[in-house]
């Protein structure tokens, strides 16, 4: 097992300390006037999430944990064991659901997950896309402010960082039964992630990883939205995303049409609008298809 200089650390780097599997949630050097200096730290238990404080002496070694990383996607219920696909080979792994955990609840057919693989262990799960809606989700008000409510820094996503945190802490259940109906906007739908480019996604994947997110980052984060936020884009983000939804869920293509058709002349030069407009001419079949082995673009 490599091993680094805790004068290396760096946030979202899995260490192998005697007590366990650790994440590095926040870091700093410290060097103070009198004594040695040092590096103080908040880690992150990847098996049950916890988070301490812990202090090392500036220039020794630790175990750094090399954790592999897959997005795989939810096929099917085989018994006890979830069978996912990796996107990339099409190997299928059978993953019992005590690996899983509460995450086991909110999995439904072809929805995308990050998988944490250590040594032949799944060690943790992420959603590459949100599972909820915001006014789908109930709770209780303590847990809330246990948490510090929703962060100022993590925006277009802080509610899905706090379902984050939240999973944590307790029991979560997903109710099976409809509650809520809910209509959506223009100015009530957050903008399709491919239409805020590659940064802002790696940026918003490593933080959820972590379960934190720093003022730097959050700066960062603002100023891509910032260049994005007009209703030329809000727009056609949201006519794009009615397009998939009336292709892939309900399957009006007509209705899916006339949306890519606004979401093109809202962004003429955006080509996967014309891919989909394309793909609204397919048959049925090949529709769900494509949408079981491509869910985030079609």
């Amino acid at each position: 097992m490599p091993q680094i200089s805790v004068n290396d650390l760096r946030n979202g780097i899995t260490l192998e300390l005697d007590n366990g599997l650790f994440q590095v949630v926040e870091f700093q050097h410290v060097k103070p006037g009198k004594g040695g200096a040092f590096v103080r730290t908040k880690i992150r238990n990847v098996r049950n999430g916890a988070v301490i404080d812990k202090t090392f002496n500036a220039g020794i070694k630790v175990e750094q944990a090399i954790v592999d990383r897959q997005d795989m996607q939810f096929l099917y219920k085989d018994g006890g064991e979830y069978v996912f696909m990796n996107t990339s080979t099409y190997d299928q792994m059978h993953v019992p659901q005590a690996a899983l955990g509460d995450a086991a609840d909110y999995l439904t057919e072809q929805m995308i997950a990050q998988i944490a693989i250590y040594q032949g262990e799944i060690i943790g799960n992420l959603y590459r896309y949100c599972p909820f809606i915001h006014s789908a989700v109930m709770y209780r008000k303590e847990p809330i402010l246990r948490m510090g409510g929703y962060s100022r820094y993590a925006h277009n996503f802080e509610d899905y960082l706090l379902w984050v945190q939240l999973l944590k802490t307790g029991k979560c259940c997903n109710l099976p039964e409809p509650l809520i109906k809910v209509r959506i906007n223009p100015s009530s739908v957050t903008i399709d992630e491919k239409w805020r480019g590659r940064r802002f996604r790696q940026l918003k994947l490593t933080i959820l990883q972590r379960g934190v997110i720093t003022r730097e980052e959050g700066d960062e984060l603002w100023s891509i939205i910032q260049r994005q936020d007009n209703r030329k884009i809000k727009e056609g983000a949201y006519h794009a995303l009615c397009g998939k939804k009336l292709l892939a869920n309900n399957y009006m293509p007509a209705r899916a049409r006339w949306h890519v058709a606004k979401a093109i002349h809202a962004n003429p030069f955006r080509l996967d609008n014309y891919l989909l407009l394309s793909v609204s001419f397919l048959p049925r079949g090949w529709i769900k298809w494509l949408h079981r082995i491509s869910p985030g673009k079609i």
